[in-house]
């Protein structure tokens, strides 16, 4: 009989979440070739703490990607929650896609690579963003903010699309464009 895994103390999750947002600032700056001992450092942990976590850094790269797109999933409840309206609740969710999407430096090459444990991460992306961009969508198109007719999908394809590049350009400004789109979508 398998043992069912004990959750994580909470100082455990607090600590995780440190380092995961540690790396992912560190990744942000110099991409996710940086050296792990960066990473350590803006943690204020060791090197071996690291590895002790994440004993590849493929390992690292994968739980960085899972614990921003969590970040993601969760924000669109509370935004929906706390915001004015429906659509500025869409329009501050999506600003975090882009902040998402536009700080992946060299993400995309990697998870293109032949490593395995990268293939079920975009499935992953797809399965925890859309179901919170939909309810975002739908709340706003019920509330007669927006027009009812677009798909979650959709949106989220036209604003990756709208970043593609924007981290290599320093005259290109995703963030507006992808705002001017969704004051288009005011119904």
């Amino acid at each position: 009989m398998a043992e069912k895994a004990r959750p994580k103390r909470a100082d455990a999750r607090r600590n995780e979440k440190t380092l995961l947002d540690a790396a992912a600032a560190v990744f942000v700056a110099s991409g996710v070739d940086a050296p792990v001992r960066d990473i350590a450092a803006k943690a204020g942990v060791g090197m071996g703490t690291i590895y002790r976590h994440f004993p590849t850094r493929a390992d690292l790269i994968i739980a960085v990607y899972r614990h921003q797109v969590e970040a993601c999933a969760e924000a669109g409840p509370y935004l929906l929650a706390t915001s004015e309206s429906p659509h500025v609740a869409l329009a501050r969710w999506i600003d975090r896609f882009v902040d998402f999407l536009v700080t992946k430096h060299g993400l995309a090459g990697v998870l293109q690579s032949d490593n395995a444990g990268f293939e079920g991460l975009h499935a992953y992306f797809l399965d925890r963003l859309l179901p919170v961009c939909t309810e975002l969508l739908d709340a706003a198109a019920a509330a007669g903010e927006i027009r009812g007719d677009l798909k979650a999908y959709e949106l989220m394809r036209g604003v990756g699309n709208l970043c593609v590049g924007a981290e290599n350009d320093p005259d290109y400004d995703a963030r507006r464009l992808v705002g001017l789109l969704i004051a288009g979508l005011r119904a």
